[in-house]
């Protein structure tokens, strides 16, 4: 079987990925928090998971690989948008309002992420459907020494009963207390542990729970719902490089704890994936700098999904990603080209080899990128190469049926065919004259018209552009 190796975060070193069953091989990567629309850095995992996620299924099988990815939508800014919409007027109860909120951006986020190409992950729970699983776990972690309640509806992870903690990011107590935000709280034992469960005003949700009304913290959200869909311990634990203090650090501490590995701190995942951060133009994505923008705000400005996939494939997963419009409108001469080139095409029943490799060697996405430009010069009669550089981009999430209609040329009627044609034979006429001005002339209101022209020696083949504007060849015969 073909064999990947991935950068394992927890070990420092790039290993052979070995699933703990290679009939049901397990991936967590931390999904949204649903309050907004996704901006530009929120999608960057999902296209890099979403990767791997294809490359599993592709190695051990659709059948064989269970994806999940959560939707956090226990969170303040929810709470925040559910009450001015009630003090607005809205009629339902607080409940009610967030739920829809909730509701609202999650059919947002689908869709956004749908029009990147990404598959849908096997489970998508929403936080607030695994409370009692959550609720069970922290009692748990009570009953075994690893937490504790305040006695005011506060329930907190006693960190120093995890010898591990620490291990996956490296930091220092220090710089774990600094990198935290740690805030000193008389009803903490020690600085560095952190909310279980919290109170609930009667403003704000909550449900009911042996420390009284209230609501999860955040991390042992994602240690339930790991647990609860994929067991114990199971293969890959992803996300942005963002959540790996203190949010990783705090799953794995809750988690091996409650599977009573403190000691040890085996089990949970297996290997850990981060991705690296966004920029935009050479700076951090900012709304006070306003390069700040939504994956939505892209699409509405007319750049295809297929596109921003394309520009962050060019760019290894664990290296920092600069976003520029002009790797935008490189990208979609790309991808229009191959299109071009794969168009009536079946695909091949297997992928190149080359690009497999790539992707088997921590997804290098960029070198899989290079061998696709080598397929798609391909100039043979069975055009093995371009049957297959369809297959391999599928591979990569590109050149889907269903995301192709943005490259589509619009439909041409015969006469302007026909003109082009006419265009085409007086511009080799002037070079037979040798007048090179009205030869350059036909050529370049051609191209300003959105005609892409090839030429040889002896003919020519032209390509309606997408911006293709039949005004602008008026009056040239």
């Amino acid at each position: 079987m073909t064999t990947i190796r991935l950068q394992n975060t927890k070990s420092r070193k790039r290993e052979d990925f070995t699933p703990i069953d290679p009939q049901n091989v397990r991936m967590y990567v931390c999904g949204p928090t649903v309050y907004d629309r996704a901006h530009l850095g929120n999608a960057r995992p999902v296209v890099v998971f979403d990767v791997l996620y294809r490359l599993l299924r592709h190695v051990y099988g659709p059948d064989h690989v269970t994806y999940v990815r959560n939707f956090t939508d226990v969170d303040d800014r929810i709470n925040e948008t559910a009450q001015k919409r009630k003090a607005a007027g809205v009629t339902g109860t607080l409940e009610e309002l967030i739920h829809a909120r909730s509701d609202e951006t999650i059919a947002w986020y689908h869709a956004d992420m749908d029009e990147l190409g990404a598959l849908r992950p096997n489970e998508a729970p929403r936080a607030t459907t695994f409370v009692p699983q959550m609720i069970a776990m922290i009692a748990d972690l009570i009953a075994k020494g690893h937490a504790y309640a305040d006695g005011a509806g506060h329930v907190l992870f006693a960190v120093k009963s995890y010898a591990k903690y620490g291990a996956l990011s490296g930091r220092s107590t220090d710089d774990m207390i600094a990198g935290a935000r740690v805030e000193i709280a008389d009803n903490k034992r020690d600085p560095m542990d952190f909310v279980l469960w919290k109170p609930s005003s009667d403003d704000l949700p909550g449900w009911d729970s042996p420390w009284g009304r209230g609501r999860p913290g955040w991390h042992i959200e994602c240690s339930a719902m790991a647990h609860d869909l994929l067991g114990e311990s199971f293969d890959i634990h992803g996300g942005g490089n963002d959540l790996m203090f203190p949010h990783h650090e705090n799953e794995i501490a809750q988690s091996c704890c409650a599977a009573g590995h403190a000691d040890d701190g085996t089990g949970f995942a297996n290997y850990w994936l981060h991705n690296e951060m966004l920029q935009v133009e050479g700076k951090k994505m900012s709304k006070s700098l306003g390069n700040f923008f939504t994956v939505r705000d892209l699409l509405d400005q007319g750049v295809p999904g297929e596109v921003i996939r394309f520009v962050f494939l060019q760019t290894h997963y664990r290296k920092p990603m600069d976003w520029t419009a002009e790797k935008a409108e490189q990208a979609a001469a790309t991808l229009k080209k191959w299109r071009t080139l794969t168009a009536g095409l079946e695909p091949h029943s297997e992928a190149d080899d080359l690009v497999v490799e790539h992707l088997c060697n921590d997804l290098n996405t960029p070198s899989a990128i290079v061998q696709l430009h080598r397929l798609a010069q391909d100039v043979s009669y069975d055009k093995l190469g371009l049957r297959k550089l369809l297959t391999s981009a599928r591979l990569l999430g590109l050149l889907q049926d269903e995301m192709g209609d943005w490259a589509a040329s619009p439909q041409i009627s015969e006469n302007i065919n026909v003109l082009i044609g006419r265009i085409m034979a007086e511009r080799q006429q002037a070079k037979d004259l040798k007048d090179w001005g009205r030869a350059d002339e036909l050529r370049g209101r051609l191209i300003q018209a959105g005609v892409k022209i090839s030429e040889s020696k002896d003919s020519y083949t032209f390509e309606i552009g997408s911006d293709f504007d039949a005004s602008k060849l008026e009056g040239l015969l």
